[in-house]
């Protein structure tokens, strides 16, 4: 048996790099991390061949003296931290002390930095761990790290490198995580001399929204913000009806740090049960603010996962405020309000024309409320003079002026409409409508909206207390079900008298129907119940009534349409106005689309020229 001896500090670093520095992305992180915490108002990253062969991350931060610099290369050396009880309160990125030594044994690493008190910088060159010269230099303040030929001195740990276009993409997308998480501060990311992108110090998180992913993403998120007395939410989230197929797009950030988590990303998704399809995803970028304390960032050595001291407390929080805001949120008919501009038929030409201010009637000796038509002042070749002296014109003192009453703009209307902000353009086939709107086209789902219209009247009806109109049954359906599901069609039968049943206990565990919804099809109404108690058996006591129905209403939403063959013109615009009017028009109680919006700007980018 061989002896125990202790580690040599070369190697002892070579292995922490394993656990520190998992592919180039890893050096990012952690030289982004030490800029950060340095309080850098600008900071530059450059890489080449997917950060395999060279980084360069460049900060205008506080920088440090050569001792300082000196120390930083050493393990276990670290400015955050001096007791294990500060780990609690530590606000800052960096704190561990391994980041520095680690990388500096695996790789070339050199080290530029100037604190502003120095009058001059220093270099310090370290090769595979071994110091190679310490010099003074010329630089600004702040501090300039290059990490050429990664695990150069560990080739066994080189071969588990992924392709140069797989490392470059986690190293970009972690550069565009810490752009995010710090707006207020300017980011620029450079592979080979090209830049990838590069951001000014944003206002807010929009705008560097807007700078790195697009104006089209950006204009589908909307702001969310929430707090209470331990914990802060905020940030931009997708609307209902606006998913992904993958995660990818779903980004958190506890203090600023960017975390994967799945007690935040359960209770996002959760959050948007029956607003998108199931198994796709909302895009999101949420920060989420608590005190140290509550949270533990040392459970990974890279400080990606974290715990939280109470889990369920900070799901129930992230929660209820992203399902309130989604709740809240209501569709476009808060933002298609009628415009400030008021407006009033034309007499000869028979069309909406903005109102004449009673201010420049006056100035031109007419009473207020009294009109004139250019049109007609066209027709009859009057001059500007009888503009200006109306009383002394023989074509105005014999015309007869009446006011005119002003025609409030609809939400909703039909083709031949003068002033609508939905028009109806045509019915192509089956459900489909298509409508013309001010920002562009909107296609929406017939059947679709009579389901989220029919789910949101039944959800009034478990929070209001208000009862759905019945129809009577020509021949009472009988169940026959056993003491378990007996004592709970007993327990619920108030709730299912609220959206339309009438049951009557009919002996001992049987049970007669005499009534079902009026949207309802009779010889469905059976299957719903059925479904209602099976997913009461299966969820036990732990859901309200209106839970297990809204379950039982996804299964099978066709019941939602009930008898619903075909949709007129009129009854399509009846949909639309109703639709508008839920608190989610944006999707089915399935979570799928009810209709969709065109903008105009995707036309002209087809067309390659403006409309």
């Amino acid at each position: 048996m061989s002896s125990i001896r202790i580690l040599a500090d070369r190697v002892a670093n070579q292995i922490a790099a394993g656990e520190v520095v998992e592919r180039p992305a890893s050096v990012v992180k952690e030289l982004l991390e030490n800029s950060l915490d340095a309080g850098a108002k600008r900071i530059e990253v450059e890489f080449r061949n997917g950060g395999k062969s060279y980084i360069r991350v460049e900060d205008d931060g506080h920088g440090m003296s050569q001792d300082q610099a000196l120390l930083s290369l050493e393990r276990h050396a670290t400015s955050k931290i001096r007791e294990a009880g500060d780990l609690t309160k530590v606000k800052t990125f960096g704190f561990r002390g391994e980041a520095l030594p680690s990388i500096a044994s695996v790789s070339r690493f050199t080290m530029r930095t100037r604190s502003s008190s120095e009058k001059e910088g220093c270099e310090i060159f370290v090769n595979g761990g071994k110091m190679i010269h310490v010099k003074d230099c010329g630089m600004p303040p702040g501090t300039r790290i290059e990490v050429a030929h990664l695990f150069n001195s560990v080739p066994g740990r080189r071969k588990f490198l992924k392709t140069v276009v797989t490392e470059s993409t986690h190293l970009m997308h972690l550069a565009k995580l810490y752009a995010l998480a710090h707006p207020q501060i300017s980011f620029s990311l450079l592979e080979g001399g090209r830049t990838i992108f590069k951001s000014p110090a944003c206002k807010d998180l929009e705008d560097r929204v807007r700078e790195i992913f697009g104006k089209a993403f950006a204009e589908r998120l909307g702001p969310v913000k929430s707090e209470n007395d331990r914990m802060a939410l905020f940030g931009l989230i997708g609307n209902p009806g606006q998913s992904r197929s993958t995660r990818k797009e779903m980004l958190f950030f506890v203090n600023h740090r960017p975390v994967d988590s799945k007690t935040l990303s359960y209770a996002t998704i959760e959050a948007y049960h029956t607003f998108i399809p199931k198994g796709r995803f909302p895009p999101a970028i949420l920060f989420l603010e608590l005190e140290p304390s509550s949270l533990d960032v040392n459970v990974h050595p890279s400080k990606k996962e974290i715990r939280f001291r109470e889990e369920a407390n900070v799901r129930n929080f992230v929660l209820t405020s992203l399902l309130k805001r989604n709740q809240n949120l209501g569709g476009d008919a808060k933002v298609l309000i009628p415009s400030e501009i008021k407006l009033e038929k034309d007499q000869s030409s028979n069309k909406l024309v903005p109102q004449i201010d009673p201010a420049a009637l006056s100035l031109h000796g007419l009473k207020e409320g009294n009109t004139f038509h250019g049109n007609n002042l066209r027709n009859e070749g009057e001059g500007v003079q009888d503009l200006m002296m109306p009383e002394s014109s023989e074509s105005y003192r014999n015309k007869s002026i009446e006011s005119n009453q002003l025609i409030p703009e609809q939400l909703v209307g039909a083709r031949e409409d003068a002033f609508v902000r939905w028009r109806l353009i045509d019915r192509p086939e089956g459900d489909l409508a298509l409508f013309s709107t001010p920002q562009g086209l909107v296609a929406m789902h017939g059947r679709a909206a009579v389901e989220r219209i029919r789910f949101e009247r039944l959800e009034d009806c478990f929070q209001h207390g208000e009862n759905e109109s019945s129809q009577k049954l020509l021949m009472p359906e009988t169940l026959e079900l056993d003491p378990l599901d007996s004592e709970t069609l007993n327990k619920q039968d108030s709730d299912l008298k609220k959206i339309g049943f009438e049951i009557e206990e009919f002996g001992r565990n049987y049970f007669r129907v005499t009534a079902c919804p009026h949207w309802l099809d009779p010889i469905k109404s059976m299957e719903l119940l059925r479904d209602f108690l099976d997913i009461s058996r299966e969820c036990g006591r732990t859901k309200q009534s209106m839970e297990i129905l809204k379950e039982a209403l996804i299964k099978d939403s066709a019941l939602l349409s009930g008898k619903v063959e075909t949709f007129s013109d009129e009854g399509m615009i009846g949909l639309a106005k109703d639709l508008l009017a839920c608190r989610n028009p944006y999707t089915c109680p399935k979570g799928n689309p009810t209709y969709f919006e065109i903008p105009s700007r995707d036309f002209e980018n087809r067309f390659r020229r403006k409309l």
